[in-house]
């Protein structure tokens, strides 16, 4: 009966354990996208939850010079890029999301989307269509 009891506290311990470190490592939060073309900074995405899938939108622009979607068509042309929604339905699949499109402001175009952690502050977000792609490094915003 002792050995059950603490068997059983040990399993509760490790599954306690393990969801807490699934929780840390989760996209969801603020991050830092850098241009995988010029490797600047350009703006803050905020990654969240709706619907049991990841969203994400600009909350922040480094340059605040250039503050609504210019290069956009269609519905995004002259809307403000700041609570502009670029991310949309992310599942989880293992260790990565995906099944859902992002969108670049800059090129007007939507890709295809997988986004993992590489640790708990660097995000890899991978735009793609067919066999070409594009991959940027995006840090946590702490």
């Amino acid at each position: 009966m002792k050995n059950t009891f603490k068997l059983s506290a040990f399993s509760i311990a490790i599954l306690v354990m393990s969801l807490n470190y699934l929780c840390a490592q989760s996209p969801i939060g603020v991050w830092k996208t850098i241009d995988d073309e010029t490797g600047e900074a350009r703006s803050h995405v905020e990654i969240f939850e709706e619907d049991g899938k990841l969203h994400g939108k600009i909350v922040h622009l480094i340059d605040p010079s250039s503050d609504v979607c210019n290069s956009c068509t269609g519905e995004r042309h002259g809307q403000k890029l700041v609570g502009m929604e670029i991310l949309w339905d992310m599942k989880q699949k293992s260790s990565e999301w995906s099944g859902g499109k992002i969108f670049s402001p800059t090129k007007d175009k939507t890709y295809k989307c997988k986004l993992w952690l590489e640790d708990d502050n660097t995000l890899k977000v991978r735009g793609y269509v067919a066999l070409f792609y594009r991959t940027q490094t995006w840090y946590r915003v702490k």
